[in-house]
């Protein structure tokens, strides 16, 4: 200690020291996204930016340290009261940021106390404009409602709301149970609208189906019958034509077979062929006559008759008999 003694004496220790707490006071190194409020004699100054700041030692001091960066702040659950009298418990949180360092620090005690505070007031106020279905309904409304009444308000402290939002709204026991009660009730109203709708397009598409159907039936059957049409008009164009061919074949042939009886009926022997044949299709008619009939009218000379029709076809049959070189 003795050997210290004369180095704490020296006036140049203290001088160091002095010079050294003085830099300190009046050098100073702000971190980004901080803002250094300076009061000169008790009075603002200015607002120190991130970087290296130097400021008067013991005449200028730093008042006040904000943050520039967006915090959350929670809004603690409250009590609201509906336009339709009915009592709602809220919480939320709140999104902000400092704009201005200066003004957080000149014209605000506590600027996060003051948001807050702010914020459960302008809460309950859009609470107080709607029904209970538009609370549950208009979220979205409400968080903006607040969000501009908030802005506007705190614009002078140097404070930015830049979002809010409800987190969760709880009505009363009671409430809650007519909520369910009223939610079973349109569930079983959309269970029966839909069953309907259901048995409705299902009834339409059925009906649909069977036309349908029939249309294609009685097409069916127009194109059937048209086809049955034309196949009984091409048979009976086939058959007439058939039935053509055949009496002209038929033809033909008589044709050519009177030709050639023609023919041969002009020579001797060819009259008597047909003398004979004459008479003995006469006989077969007699014979016809006879046994399909009991009574048989004639002129009295039957008898005559067919013994000269017998005696010609004998006659004729012995003539047939010539020898070969006297036929023609």
């Amino acid at each position: 200690m003795e050997a210290f003694a004369p180095l704490i004496s020296s006036p140049w220790l203290w001088i160091t020291i002095v010079v050294l707490y003085t830099l300190k006071k009046g050098i100073y190194f702000v971190p980004q996204n901080r803002g250094y409020v300076i009061y000169t004699l008790g009075k603002y100054d200015k607002t120190l930016s991130a970087g290296l700041n130097f400021i008067i030692p013991f005449v200028q001091s730093v008042a006040a340290d904000r943050n520039l960066k967006e915090q959350s702040l929670d809004i603690s659950s409250q009590m609201a009261i509906t336009k339709d009298n009915i009592t709602l418990a809220l919480d939320g949180i709140l999104f902000m940021k400092v704009t201005d360092a200066a003004a957080a620090t000149n014209n605000i005690t506590d600027y996060k106390l003051s948001v807050t505070q702010l914020a459960m007031t302008t809460m309950r106020n859009a609470i107080g404009s709607m029904e209970l279905d538009e609370c549950f309904q208009s979220r979205d409304i409400i968080n903006a409602t607040i969000l501009s009444a908030m802005t506007e308000a705190t614009a002078p402290w140097g404070v930015m709301v830049t979002r809010y939002e409800i987190r969760d709204i709880s009505p009363p026991q009671s409430i809650r149970e007519d909520m369910e009660k009223q939610m079973t009730a349109e569930r079983e109203k959309r269970s029966v609208i839909l069953t309907a709708e259901g048995v409705k397009t299902a009834s339409i598409t059925e009906a649909e189906g069977l036309k349908a159907a029939r249309v294609l039936d009685a097409e069916a059957s127009k194109a059937e019958q048209v086809l049955n049409a034309e196949a009984d008009k091409e048979k009976q164009i086939l058959e007439a034509a058939g039935k053509s061919e055949a009496i002209r074949l038929v033809a033909n042939a008589e044709a050519a077979a009177l030709s050639t009886i023609g023919d041969a009926a002009i020579t001797q022997s060819g009259k008597a062929a047909v003398t004979l044949t004459l008479a003995q299709d006469t006989i077969a008619a007699h014979q016809a006559i006879a046994a399909q009939s009991t009574v048989v009218l004639t002129d009295g000379k039957t008898g005559e008759n067919i013994a000269n029709t017998v005696a010609q076809a004998i006659a004729v049959s012995s003539s047939l008999k010539l020898p070969t070189n006297d036929a023609p």
